[in-house]
């Protein structure tokens, strides 16, 4: 049974203390399998102030177990190194004062080797807790361990997204891995898929995992709208470029236009003009621009200037989750071992889930009823809740079972680095 349907189906309280173990194994071992290509030389680099290195997000995640799972729920336990709490600490306030992001590609020390070590560390305490913890306190534990879970794979989508922006600032342009052939077959015509209003629910019901950002499930009210049946192309961002989409400012929101000007932004991230070709960076090393993929590492002020260009809009949140409630998490997603967007294929509704996260025109706030944790986990989610806006539907990078359709993404407008691009709306 895959992973998503395990998980999702049976619910935490269904499964053995031995699957637990074996699930947490899985994700923790899929980490340092994301990091067998680096050389030791890649983990401590940082290009931006946004990004972290390979290293801390080895030792980040190892932090989150020991410090929210270990330490109150196994008596005895020993921390590593008693510094760790403050350098592995990402912004979690209540836990003390982490040390500071921009600066955490200066941490040439603990070692790779020492982080692997105390992950080593982490990972046995881990089993002996799970294997021995008492009954009375199952329940509780099992709920930060696959809080903790679904923590360490947004990490490993992380991990691969500043990946990515370290190699891209590297003139010699390196690849992570060996893409798979980049040729590109012709994307499906573009098509709408018609929706009708009404009243309906919205947000994660109480069955499975999901963030506490997701609930409470709640009613919404939608008019009939309309959803483009796929991406948005390179080919047709493209035409936004050629007609002059970045030298327009009717086309943009202030803040939108005030970044284009103060950025000099021309184009999507990575995206360079050689030899009058447009190039990208990827995953794989530097490729032309395939005119069939789906557009990625766009900001929401993009995807927005790009939808007023086209005269459509961003689908809101609560659009984009009534198209895809009830259909299933599957598509480019990172077990496909792409780690890079797919020109759409199928005709209908698709992509929703996959290939780049999709802007919506939500801004990132809380639903109707939502209180947040009491403690350090209300700080996951919820002191985030400003000035964001919700992406939805996972990406090439994304692992399938941390999807589903109420997951609700979020990212500061001018952001880029993030596998993101855009579907378009209508009105009938």
């Amino acid at each position: 049974m895959p992973p998503q349907e395990r998980m999702q189906g049976e619910g935490w309280r269904a499964l053995s203390r031995e699957r637990w173990l074996a699930r947490y194994d899985e994700v923790r071992h899929e980490s340092e399998h994301l990091c067998r290509p680096l050389a030791i030389e890649d983990y401590v680099v940082q290009a931006m102030p946004e990004v972290s290195p390979p290293k801390w997000h080895l030792a980040h995640t190892s932090w989150f177990f020991e410090v929210l799972l270990l330490e109150p729920f196994l008596p005895g336990y020993k921390c590593f190194h008693p510094q760790f709490a403050q350098l592995f600490n990402s912004y979690y306030r209540t836990l003390g004062d982490p040390f500071p992001r921009p600066r955490r590609g200066v941490l040439s020390r603990p070692t790779v080797a020492e982080v692997y070590r105390y992950r080593g560390h982490v990972d046995a305490a881990v089993s002996q807790l799970v294997e021995s913890v008492d009954s009375s306190e199952l329940a509780a534990m099992v709920e930060v361990l696959e809080l903790g879970l679904h923590h360490e794979q947004q990490h490993q989508e992380l991990l691969l997204m500043d990946v990515k922006n370290n190699f891209a600032a590297n003139p010699l342009r390196p690849a992570y891995h060996d893409a798979p052939d980049p040729a590109a077959p012709e994307a499906a015509p573009l098509a709408w898929v018609d929706f009708p209003g009404g009243i309906l629910e919205v947000g994660a019901d109480e069955q499975g995992f999901a963030y506490d950002n997701e609930r409470p499930r709640h009613m919404a009210a939608l008019a009939p709208y309309r959803l483009a049946s796929r991406l948005v192309t390179n080919a047709e961002f493209a035409g936004f470029i050629a007609d002059g989409g970045y030298r327009r400012p009717e086309l943009w929101l202030a803040d939108g236009w005030a970044t284009v000007t103060q950025q000099g932004w021309e184009a999507p991230l990575y995206w360079e003009r050689l030899d009058g070709e447009w190039w990208h960076m990827t995953l794989g090393g530097m490729r032309r621009v395939e005119p069939h993929e789906p557009v990625c590492h766009i900001s929401f002020y993009e995807a927005d200037a790009f939808a007023a260009w086209s005269g459509k809009r961003l689908p809101t949140e609560a659009e984009w989750e009534r198209a895809a409630d009830g259909l299933r998490v599957a598509g480019n997603l990172y077990e496909t071992g792409w780690l890079h967007p797919r020109p759409a294929r199928d005709e209908g509704l698709t992509q929703m889930f996959g290939d780049v996260w999709e802007w919506t025109s939500s801004s990132y706030g809380p639903y109707p009823g939502y209180r947040r944790a009491p403690g350090p986990l209300g700080e996951y989610n919820g002191k985030f809740m400003s000035n964001q806006r919700v992406l939805r539907g996972g990406a090439c990078v994304t692992p399938a079972s941390h999807l589903r359709a109420p997951y609700r993404n979020f990212f500061y407008p001018d952001d880029r680095w993030q596998f993101a691009g855009l579907r378009l709306a209508d009105d009938p």
